[in-house]
C-alpha cells in the first residue's frame, strides 16, 4: 500500500518560514519524480516545486527565490523549505510521486500565512 503523509504545516506570519515534509512509503522512492502542490479554496491545484529523480528541480515562477525542493532517498522523504512567506501562500499543500502513468498523492497539510 502506497503511503504519502504531509506534514509541517501550519499557522506563519507574513514574512516567516516553514518547512513541509513527506514520507513515502509502499514505493521505490528513488526512482519516482517527487513534486509539491498546493490549492486554495476556490482555485485549481497547482504545481508549487517538483524534483526528479535525479535531483533536478523546477519550481512555479511564483515561488523561486523562496522555496526550496530537496529528497532524502535514504529517508524516502522529500522537502519543501518555504521562505518569506506571504498570504497568497495559503494553501492546502500537497505531495506528490509521479513515474509514467503511476501518480500517487498525499493527503494534504494545510499552510496559513497571515498578513
Amino acid at each position: 500500500q502506497v503511503q504519502l503523509v504531509e506534514s509541517g504545516g501550519g499557522l506563519v506570519q507574513a514574512g516567516g518560514s516553514l518547512r513541509l515534509s513527506c514520507a513515502a512509503s509502499g514505493i521505490i522512492f528513488s526512482i519516482y519524480a517527487m513534486g509539491w502542490y498546493r490549492q486554495a479554496p476556490g482555485k485549481q491545484r497547482e504545481l508549487v516545486a517538483a524534483i526528479t529523480r535525479g535531483g533536478s528541480t523546477n519550481y512555479a515562477d511564483s515561488n523561486k527565490g523562496r522555496f526550496t525542493i530537496s529528497r532524502d532517498n535514504a529517508k524516502n522523504t522529500v522537502y519543501l523549505q518555504m521562505n518569506s512567506l506571504k498570504p497568497e501562500d495559503t494553501a492546502v499543500y500537497y505531495c506528490n510521486a509521479e513515474r509514467g502513468s503511476w501518480t500517487y498523492w498525499g493527503q494534504g497539510t494545510q499552510v496559513t500565512v497571515s498578513s
